[in-house]
């Protein structure tokens, strides 16, 4: 979800690589979510059974059930559902507002276009496979492919981008009891339960997608990859530092 764009005033091995606005939204993103999972399950911790339909209650079949989150994983720590909630709906608006302003902007200066469109060649399963397999043997571009997003991420971050999050944001308005009384949303989804379910199942495949991309700035060169992020500026790697690094 970076912005990525060249910048010839930049010396030969770097390239200013995210604007202000992408790293502050960035950041901004690694709190909204942080908080929003921890306090999700807090409400989870409330009735931590998983339906699908209209209804669920205790006496009712729950396609999952899980123990309670232990509170250094939940927010608040002690049990507090009203809290909870409180913390959920506050960062909720940060994440969604976030968002919308996010792709209005890369749809006007063209990031959509230029840097996630997966291009017809990139569908070719010759591709596909050859961009897993170089994943597999941790083969990281270098030079000035390692400015560009392959497949994999194009497909990773518009999984995020529009899938993920908006499911998100669209089944945790179908929970809202206000909400739903005036614009029945949960009808979408199969019920109040299914919003519900697949809340969780949404909430669990960003919290995925977050670790593995953790695994990859690591794999990548942590120091590199985090100080683009904060400064902008990303050093351009060379094929034998990726070697060493290998």
């Amino acid at each position: 979800m970076d912005d990525l764009f060249p910048d010839t005033t930049s010396a030969p091995d770097q390239l200013k690589r995210h604007r202000l606005s992408t790293r502050i939204w960035h950041w901004i993103n690694v709190i909204a979510v942080t908080v929003m999972a921890m306090s999700g399950l807090m409400i989870f911790n409330a009735h931590p059974r998983l339906y699908w339909g209209r209804f669920g209650a205790n006496p009712d079949h729950a396609w999952l059930e899980l123990p309670e989150f232990p509170g250094w994983m939940t927010i608040p720590s002690t049990y507090s559902l009203a809290d909870a909630r409180l913390w959920h709906l506050a960062f909720a608006w940060v994440l969604a507002l976030g968002l919308l302003f996010y792709l209005l902007r890369s749809l006007f200066n063209g990031h959509l276009k230029r840097d996630l469109h997966i291009t017809c060649a990139e569908w070719s399963p010759s591709h596909l496979w050859q961009d897993i397999k170089d994943h597999a043997r941790l083969k990281f571009p270098t030079g000035a492919a390692a400015a560009r997003y392959n497949v994999l991420q194009k497909l990773a971050y518009c999984g995020v981008l529009f899938v993920l999050l908006p499911l998100i944001i669209f089944t945790g308005l179908a929970m809202s009891p206000a909400l739903d009384a005036g614009l029945p949303l949960a009808d979408l989804f199969g019920g109040r339960q299914s919003a519900r379910s697949l809340h969780f199942i949404a909430m669990c495949g960003l919290v995925l997608f977050v670790l593995v991309h953790l695994v990859m700035v690591v794999l990548a060169g942590p120091v590199n990859e985090v100080r683009s992020m904060i400064t902008g500026w990303y050093r351009l790697p060379k094929e034998n530092e990726v070697k060493d690094d290998a």
